[in-house]
């Protein structure tokens, strides 16, 4: 008795799942098997077919948590959105390298270059730390590469960057221009 009740409801939520998930449209309330015979409307069970139908009956199940599904490699596990899918995350876009821009460090005929043309704006620039100011130097390049368009950030950036004893705030706004386009012509690498 217990079995054929079992199969009777489990046959009344086939059915009704299948009515659920008609596209056809039939408001009559019957609904009916696979083989089209039509079946007994469960008043319980059975949704009114312009109401929404039940989440148990609409709702594809999700695999069972021990089960995988296959991914788009042939293992199991979570399966791999699809790119091309709406809704899929964008691949990440790789960062850059932290050396972004940084110079190698110039040897003697450079740095006598960058150093000449420093002092050439200021000889309190470099202030007799040549070594000092080719790191400041190449520190600038690198922002420069990655602002190479804001010019107010840069000249800001080499305001705080190039200081000494007598200029603890830097050496103003007009010399820090001056610094950058000594730097553009000497130490830094052209944008691309």
């Amino acid at each position: 008795m217990r079995t054929r009740l079992l199969a009777a409801t489990l046959t009344a939520l086939a059915a009704v799942s299948l009515a659920a998930c008609s596209s056809s449209g039939s408001s009559s309330g019957k609904a009916t098997t696979a083989a089209g015979s039509p079946t007994a409307p469960a008043a319980s069970t059975a949704a009114p077919s312009d109401a929404a139908p039940s989440d148990a009956a609409a709702t594809p199940s999700a695999p069972a948590p021990d089960t995988a599904a296959p991914t788009a490699g042939g293992t199991t596990g979570t399966p791999a959105p699809d790119a091309g899918t709406p809704g899929a995350p964008a691949p990440a876009k790789p960062a850059p390298p932290a050396d972004a821009g940084l110079p190698a460090k110039p040897g003697t005929d450079l740095t006598g270059k960058l150093v000449a043309a420093l002092d050439a704006i200021d000889p309190a620039i470099v202030g007799g730390k040549p070594d000092q100011a080719v790191d400041r130097a190449r520190n600038q390049c690198q922002s420069m590469f990655q602002f190479p368009k804001d010019t107010g950030k840069l000249v800001e950036l080499a305001n705080q960057r190039f200081t000494s004893p007598d200029h603890p705030q830097g050496f103003g706004p007009d010399t820090a221009a001056k610094i950058n386009d000594a730097l553009r012509a000497t130490l830094c690498p052209a944008p691309r």
